[in-house]
């Protein structure tokens, strides 16, 4: 799936994701992994007389959210490239923490958290979305016979903080109190038909790879039941898998 559409195959989860950050008129906000940075920008809207900074690790993404931003405002938005594990961030500065997905790969979670925790003033607060489990999420075991390698990440990955007993250790660990855990059963969003998605899924870099290392019958076999799994998945409104996230809610004291 391209930059634009990832925000369109997560349009379900991220209305539960800004009911819960309640972002307030005069907030700072800072948004962990905000990739092409549509969730920064719906923050700094609705933070009218504040702001909101997004930070990733891609270049990539963030020059297609500056892109984005220069064009479609807002003004109170911008973007820095920054491991949120060890950058220097403005100390008590912000008032609410926001990642859509984005807090899962830190190497070190607990240090991440803490150096989170430090930029928000006291009061601050948290509303992160996470995967729960892989086999809790359809839209990853659902792949595993076709394309296991491209779902199969080494270290820390998607669903490094599926265990709500240890996420909620880190997390107190890291300085954070009134933690809550809010379990998101809503499907992600492949496209609005079959061909569509396999489009969408194809042009992944992950999916890319992984078939261009095939042999070619091996790989023909892999397009086809991808196209299979995608038609079947396919209704009316358009192309879904199920998921099943944890929206997470902390405050700093």
């Amino acid at each position: 799936m391209d930059l634009f559409d990832y925000d369109a195959e997560l349009r379900l989860h991220t209305a539960h994701f800004f009911a819960a950050a309640r972002v307030g008129a005069g907030d700072r906000v800072l948004d962990i992994g905000c990739g092409t940075g549509q969730t920064t920008r719906e923050a700094a809207r609705a933070a009218v007389d504040g702001s909101a900074v997004g930070v990733d690790i891609s270049e990539v993404m963030l020059e297609q959210a500056r892109r984005i931003s220069a064009d479609e405002g807002p003004s109170n938005v911008s973007f820095e490239l920054a491991d949120a594990q060890e950058n220097t961030f403005p100390p008590l500065y912000f008032d609410l923490c926001i990642s859509r997905f984005g807090v899962m790969f830190f190497a070190d979670p607990v240090a991440a958290f803490t150096n989170i925790a430090r930029a928000l003033r006291p009061g601050g607060r948290l509303a992160w979305l996470v995967w729960q489990s892989h086999d809790r999420n359809e839209w990853a075991t659902v792949f595993s016979d076709v394309l296991a390698a491209s779902i199969a990440t080494p270290g820390r990955g998607p669903f490094s903080l599926a265990d709500r007993t240890a996420t909620e250790s880190m997390l107190t660990t890291a300085g954070f109190t009134d933690i809550d855990f809010t379990e998101i059963d809503d499907p992600v969003y492949y496209g609005p038909d079959s061909a569509a998605a396999y489009d969408n899924l194809i042009r992944l870099t992950g999916f890319t790879a992984f078939l261009t290392a095939l042999e070619p019958t091996k790989a023909d076999r892999a397009r086809t039941r991808l196209r299979e799994i995608l038609a079947d998945h396919e209704t009316e409104t358009g192309v879904y898998f199920d998921s099943r996230s944890w929206l997470i809610t902390a405050r700093r004291p």
